[in-house]
């Protein structure tokens, strides 16, 4: 377990140098969701595409796959029905809610923990597609059709969060569905995220590879992605904090409940269920263990929403990770 604690010690490092950089307020004012907005519009994408594009298709339809699938989805369908049902939250509250209590670190830690624990960095690949094709285009078109103010002050007229046209109608003119879905869809599909991600996956899909030349650049500046998102979090602790600050204490319990605690031990019972082999049960259930990503704090800044538990549920889950992940290793490995 030491490539674990070398894992989270390295990230540790990083989110306390971006505390630092925060408290002295050394980059300004602004820093941190403008280094978000840069995570989110170019960094993020690039490492996407470049990681997607040499991922094995094959993968979508193992055993795994429906394992990693499935425990995830219903994960985020638990949160979701919790959220919304039963304590009547905003449909953008649900929505942070269930990426904060669904959405894993198969970047940072993931793919260190799959390389130096599991020895196959093949296995991070089912919980990033999932996460890259279902969790955040179904959250980036219920994000988008609220509009969102930008980073710096009241949206203008007429431009949504993406910098798309929106032209809203006038106040309490209809609009008509299909204009709804049409819009939501150009918005949807004009997300850096998703973009890099489809151009990903049709690089993957072709008979022959891209060239190393073409998907160089993308995979160097993919690899500033990680640390600016750690750095961003860091600086988002470092921020003055008061009463309103703070995310609300059931949000936060639910999504951290399910993050550390139900998310591996559901995963497990359906990898037994459908026979994994032990090093694969391992694997899908480290990978459960994950903590909240922090790209669902950039995703929360970049719309201006859920910001307090996004930030919260990353800290708390990265620290309950440790336990969790040598628990995992003692019973499985």
């Amino acid at each position: 377990m030491s490539a674990v604690l070398a894992a989270l010690g390295t990230m540790g490092a990083v989110v306390a140098l971006g505390w630092v950089l925060g408290r002295w307020r050394v980059l300004g004012e602004r820093a941190a969701p403008v280094l978000a907005r840069v995570v989110f519009v170019v960094a993020a994408p690039a490492l996407l595409l470049s990681t997607v594009a040499h991922a094995d298709l094959h993968l979508l339809v193992s055993r795994t796959a429906v394992v990693t699938w499935t425990s995830t989805a219903l994960v985020a369908l638990l949160a979701a029905l919790v959220l919304r049902v039963v304590w009547h939250r905003s449909a953008a509250d649900v929505t942070v809610g269930t990426l904060v209590s669904s959405y894993v670190n198969a970047g940072n830690i993931g793919l260190p923990l799959a390389v130096y624990l599991l020895d196959d960095p093949v296995v991070v690949v089912p919980t990033l597609l999932f996460q890259l094709l279902v969790l955040a285009p179904v959250a980036f078109a219920v994000l988008d059709a609220r509009p969102a103010p930008p980073l710096d002050g009241p949206e203008p007229a007429g431009t949504g969060p993406d910098g798309s046209d929106t032209a809203p109608a006038a106040p309490g003119a209809p609009v008509p569905a299909g204009m709804r879905v049409a819009g939501v869809a150009r918005r949807t599909l004009s997300n850096p995220i998703i973009v890099g991600t489809l151009v990903g996956l049709v690089l993957a899909a072709l008979p022959w590879s891209a060239p190393e030349v073409v998907l160089q650049p993308f995979a160097l500046v993919g690899a500033a992605a990680a640390p600016l998102a750690l750095l961003t979090f860091g600086m988002s602790l470092a921020a003055p904090r008061t009463t309103a600050d703070a995310a609300p204490r059931r949000d936060l319990a639910l999504a951290v409940g399910l993050r550390s605690v139900l998310h591996p031990v559901l995963t497990w019972g359906v990898g037994t269920a459908l026979g994994l082999p032990a090093p694969a049960l391992l694997a899908v259930v480290a990978m459960a263990a994950l903590p909240t990503a922090q790209n669902v704090l950039v995703y929360a800044m970049q719309y201006r929403h859920g910001e307090a538990l996004a930030r919260d549920a990353g800290l708390l889950t990265t620290v309950l990770c440790v336990p969790v992940l040598l628990v995992v290793a003692a019973a499985l490995g």
